[in-house]
């Protein structure tokens, strides 16, 4: 039986991931910079620009949004450590994305580098 690893350590051979010295450059030709991450992870900081896409609805919203469908879309992702983000590159890669790239080391790799990360905040109910 295959464990979560095993699923990640697969997917890793199919898709195309890139090191942080990459990563601003191929987020600023992405047309589409997503983060697979929960919403909780998400509201906590993300990568600016970033649009929030569970990993577990990311295929069913990308199937029913027609400015989404072009297989040809420059995407990066990015989670937490990347193993939910190389899983959700190979699934894309599966439904035809030709051009998917996945942040290696996630949102901790770039938060650890010092690199820009919006904070959302909540208003005060005074």
């Amino acid at each position: 039986m295959k464990s979560a690893l095993d699923l990640v350590a697969e997917a890793r051979t199919r898709i195309h991931e890139i090191d942080l010295d990459a990563a601003e450059a191929a987020i600023r030709s992405a047309d589409l910079l997503l983060d697979v991450r929960e919403a909780d992870e998400f509201h906590a900081g993300h990568i600016p620009g970033a649009v929030h896409i569970p990993r577990g609805l990311l295929e069913f919203k990308l199937s029913a949004a027609p400015e989404l469908a072009a297989r040809d879309l420059d995407i990066v992702l990015y989670c937490k450590t990347s193993g939910r983000a190389a899983l959700a590159a190979d699934a894309l890669r599966s439904m035809g994305y030709l051009k998917v790239q996945s942040i290696a080391g996630g949102f901790d790799a770039w938060t650890a580098a010092g690199k820009p990360v919006v904070t959302p905040s909540l208003p005060a109910f005074d």
